[in-house]
């Protein structure tokens, strides 16, 4: 992923307003982000940890989506959930379910679509091997690095499909 701006991150969202925009919370040291190594940007707002929001390179443009991490009480440590997206199980509460706001009159409606995502929406870096989980080993897998790639950007590419849809 290239490197983008506050100003870049705060005018490409597409599920929320602007006014909400502009006043979430923006990742810390956000130009020590490691843009190389990210598909797309997502972080935690720091002053509301239950929102989230995700900024992902679709067609040339940039996309943001607002989303909503599940208030459930977390699952024990050795209880295990897989992330949609980069296909890493984690124990301890590291996949939560996110809720997006679908876009036009569906989201204006209440219509939300939810995944099962990576908590800290890591998910690049854990497609990477560059984070791992708390166990140490994650699936084996015969898929190359570039194929993890591919089919982790496809599954992120889907929920974005359900999100944007008409």
């Amino acid at each position: 992923m290239e490197p983008i701006t506050e100003s870049q991150i705060r005018t490409c969202f597409v599920n929320c307003s602007k006014g909400e925009a502009l006043r979430m919370g923006l990742p810390r040291e956000l130009e020590e982000t490691p843009w190389a190594d990210l598909d797309f940007l997502g972080w935690r707002d720091p002053g509301a940890p239950e929102r989230a929001y995700l900024v992902v390179e679709r067609e040339g443009s940039l996309v943001g989506l607002s989303l909503r991490a599940s208030g459930g009480a977390a699952r024990g440590f050795g209880a295990r959930s897989m992330c949609s997206v980069c296909l890493t199980t984690r124990t301890g509460g590291g996949v939560a379910l996110m809720t997006a706001r679908r876009t036009g009159a569906a989201g204006r409606n209440g219509n939300s679509v939810g995944q099962y995502l990576c908590s800290d929406l890591q998910c690049s870096l854990f497609v990477r091997g560059i984070k791992t989980t708390v166990n140490g080993h994650d699936l084996d897998e015969s898929v190359d690095l570039e194929g993890r790639i591919a089919r982790a950007v496809g599954n992120l590419d889907s929920f974005l499909n359900r999100v944007l849809a008409p």
